[in-house]
């Protein structure tokens, strides 16, 4: 088996299946790390980040909704990373031969946990360029082998030259200098537009944001990376990634950690303001006590 590391998320109609299938990886000595549930979403987001940011080729992914649809789109929305929806076996065989598929996309409402399985175990167990039911089981002929090792050069150049950015929030974004947040080391913000108040928000890897409040509600949308936020006030805590939305109420106090470089867009009513709840070093002791 080519895999040696697995990383599997679900959304809720997906998960009784992912569950299933990350038992039976584990059951054949495979490492999974399981990211849990999710929207559809963010489950194919974030293991197609992970997949994208390995280092290693062993690395694969598992990703289950509804149809299997929704999250292998959204994995497939990061460099390096072929996630194919497979419903049958020949499906899976196809797509490792042909595609060279590093995340499979599963169905938790069509599919059973027998015929995943199977599926699972013929996507593990089928090399690039092996024959396959889309060649009537029979070796390529030298032309389509050409093909196929140029393909593995080819397809990650796809869509770079020329590519343009359509979504509107990122474009706004794009070449603004953001400025640092004295108050907040690590955090950097670039207002967009005044009352109501929008702006880009980023923090590095590793930041805190001590629990702290604002005099009003705000909304967030997180565009890249991965924090979480616990809000102390109704004693509830969010793991936010890349397409998660959080209204925070007037009042509440709240602290967050980032994990990975974040970049998020947040609006609010009325100006900026910041009190602080709690010292740097209080919040740092705190999360780490809670995450171990």
């Amino acid at each position: 088996m080519a895999a040696a590391k697995i990383i599997a998320a679900a959304d809720g109609f997906g998960t009784p299946l992912k569950d299933a299938l990350v038992a039976h990886l584990r059951s054949l000595n495979i490492q999974v790390e399981d990211l849990g549930t999710s929207s559809y979403y963010s489950a194919g987001a974030e293991v197609g980040r992970r997949v994208s940011q390995s280092s290693s080729s062993d690395v694969r992914g598992l990703v289950a909704c509804g149809t299997g649809a929704g999250v292998s789109i959204f994995a497939n929305k990061f460099p390096g990373v072929y996630a194919a929806t497979c419903l049958t076996p020949s499906d899976a065989v196809n797509a490792r031969s042909i595609n060279n598929s590093n995340v499979l996309a599963v169905s938790g409402k069509y599919t059973s946990p027998e015929t995943a399985v199977e599926i699972l175990d013929t996507w593990l167990n089928t090399p690039f360029k092996s024959p396959c039911p889309a060649n009537d089981d029979k070796p390529w002929p030298g032309e389509i082998q050409s093909f196929l090792d140029n393909s593995l050069v080819e397809m990650p150049e796809i869509g770079k030259e020329g590519a343009v950015d359509t979504c509107a929030v990122c474009c706004l974004v794009k070449n603004r200098e953001l400025n640092p947040i004295d108050l907040i080391p690590g955090g950097s913000m670039k207002i967009v537009r005044e009352s109501p108040t929008s702006a880009f928000v980023r923090f590095k890897a590793g930041s805190v944001e001590p629990a702290h409040h604002h005099t009003f509600g705000h909304d967030l949308v997180v565009m890249e990376g991965k924090k979480s936020v616990w809000n102390l006030t109704k004693e509830e805590r969010y793991d936010l990634t890349v397409g998660d939305y959080l209204f925070t109420p007037a009042g509440d106090v709240h602290r967050v950690k980032y994990y990975e470089d974040t970049e998020f867009f947040i609006k609010w009513d009325g100006h900026w303001d910041m009190f602080f709840d709690e010292d740097l070093e209080t919040a740092k002791n705190a999360i780490d006590k809670e995450l171990g």
